[in-house]
């Protein structure tokens, strides 16, 4: 016969071993969410080093680097247009030639050496001879990290050009990059505007207020003479419409006429 204390200790230990199977799935139970969180975590650091390494994440560092304070451009993320071809060489690959911009803040002249950039030279007299950018405005001024006024796009926007585009020339005039990659492009230069591609120039250049560091991307074809300089100096001074560090020149920079002769 059991007695009462064999009775109580039979269901305290009873109720023991259920107190440890009940503690026993607990920890089971644990130990699988515990796996199921880490595998998922798993997954997710997978996709993420997955994007990083596909270039989601770059998207900052792409846009910075086709911001347009950083970078003088047409724009890219336009359609092509339909190319026309470019015009037949003749001009004289040998002469000099300037480029007259009388514009409504002033004249700026620059000159133009067709034997180190006959492409280029060719292509802005003849686009010159046709008017091209006559009455058109110079869209972009950009205030910092660069200094530079930006024309010849007959739209104003930084999509326009000639339907056709230009090669790149005498890139390496400017000295060896350094370790970023940059050469300095000396106030008073001016150069072709481009989408970041070779080969992309068509009709928009910019004019170098202040020396500036940049790619040696861009075509450098003109020099302005002191003038000039002083003219887009003080278009510089009065900023831009809205004040920022790049945008549409405060003071308006309309071309009225642009000449381009042979000296």
């Amino acid at each position: 016969m059991v007695t009462s204390d064999q009775r109580r200790r039979q269901l305290a230990k009873e109720k023991y071993e259920r107190q440890q199977k009940r503690r026993a799935e607990a920890r089971r139970k644990s130990r699988q969410r515990a796996a199921v969180i880490g595998a998922a975590v798993a997954v997710v650091v997978a996709t993420l080093v997955g994007l990083i390494v596909g270039g989601v994440f770059d998207k900052d560092k792409k846009d910075q680097a086709a911001d347009p304070s950083a970078n003088p451009s047409a724009s890219a993320s336009e359609p092509a247009p339909k190319q026309s071809p470019s015009p037949e060489m003749a001009i004289d690959q040998k002469a000099k030639y300037t480029f007259a911009l009388k514009t409504s803040a002033g004249d700026i002249n620059f000159a133009m050496d067709a034997a180190k950039t006959p492409q280029t030279v060719n292509s802005f007299k003849s686009l010159a001879d046709k008017g091209y950018f006559d009455n058109t405005k110079c869209h972009r001024l950009t205030t910092s990290g660069i200094f530079v006024l930006q024309c010849g796009d007959p739209e104003g926007t930084g999509r326009g050009g000639p339907g056709y585009n230009i090669p790149d020339e005498n890139l390496d005039s400017l000295g060896k990059a350094n370790e970023q990659g940059q050469v300095v492009y000396p106030a008073g230069t001016v150069a072709m505007a481009n989408t970041g591609q070779p080969g992309s120039g068509g009709s928009q250049f910019f004019l170098v207020y202040k020396d500036s560091p940049l790619t040696p991307t861009y075509t450098p074809f003109g020099k302005i003479d002191a003038a000039g300089l002083k003219v887009l100096e003080d278009i510089a001074k009065a900023g831009t419409v809205d004040g920022g560090q790049d945008g549409a020149p405060k003071t308006e920079v309309k071309i009225e006429k642009g000449t381009v002769t042979q000296n």
